[in-house]
């Protein structure tokens, strides 16, 4: 499992989590694309707002391996800011190689797209 050394642990001052310390025993937890509805928590909005600033500013455009990036916050994001690489995408690899769809997140998180967002 590649960990994404420089990459936030955490939301600042929450529990929100955006890296794993080890990899689980069971294997990697399968990402799965969560839907997003109107009524969440401000907090949990927020969360994801963090998470995809950060993988902006760690990775930009380029692709990147799913690594010891949490599966719960992959999940509020994938199939729609994030996206997978490889047409044998295997959601249960730590090896699976993903990217930003840069036209979607910018729509989606202008704000932390255009960096007039900060954690």
């Amino acid at each position: 499992m590649e960990k994404h050394r420089g990459f936030p642990g955490r939301l600042p001052g929450t529990d929100y989590q955006f890296t794993i310390r080890r990899p689980a025993k069971a294997g990697p937890t399968k990402l799965v694309a969560r839907e997003r509805y109107a009524d969440r928590r401000p907090s949990d909005r927020k969360a994801d707002e963090g998470f995809l600033w950060a993988l902006w500013n760690h990775f930009g455009e380029e692709p990147f391996v799913r690594g010891n990036l949490d599966a719960g916050r992959l999940s509020w994001l994938l199939d729609r800011e994030v996206i997978a690489v490889e047409e044998e995408f295997d959601p249960e690899s730590y090896e699976a190689l993903l990217r930003i769809n840069v036209d979607l997140a910018f729509a989606n998180f202008h704000d932390v797209m255009t960096g007039n967002w900060s954690p």
